[in-house]
């Protein structure tokens, strides 16, 4: 059976969990591999979920459903992406953004110490 309906709602719950697979979206939706092949069988997806999908991660049920453009992720090439970090982030509560904040701080530490090591690898091999 086709998924022409379903494919695209399935590749924007990826862009949304951060899912590169099928196993992956799974995972991040707390189904078995098994119900998500049988949902793209039946070219279906349970409302409830897609309800759940995006009160979690703050977006759109139009988006989600039906892909509507002024609805969606902005991706990180995207001009407004900044400004759809920012929605996002101003819907959160002060300690999930506290908490955001910790994350991307420890990010950046270590990113500078791959970076150290990187030059240091390379000091030692020169």
């Amino acid at each position: 059976m086709s998924t022409h309906v379903l494919a695209p709602v399935l590749t924007r719950l990826k862009l949304l969990t951060g899912a590169q697979t099928d196993a992956e979206l799974s995972r991040a939706l707390s189904v078995s591999p098994q119900t998500l092949s049988s949902w793209k069988v039946r070219d279906s997806i349970p409302y409830s979920l897609c309800i759940e999908i995006a009160r979690q991660h703050a977006c759109s049920l139009d988006w989600l459903l039906m892909g509507q453009a002024e609805h969606s992720v902005a991706g990180p090439n995207d001009k407004g992406w900044e400004y759809d970090m920012l929605e996002r982030l101003r819907t959160l509560s002060p300690c999930d953004r506290q908490a955001i904040l910790l994350f991307i701080q420890d990010k950046q530490r270590i990113q500078q110490l791959e970076q150290q090591l990187s030059e240091l690898a390379g000091a030692a091999s020169g």
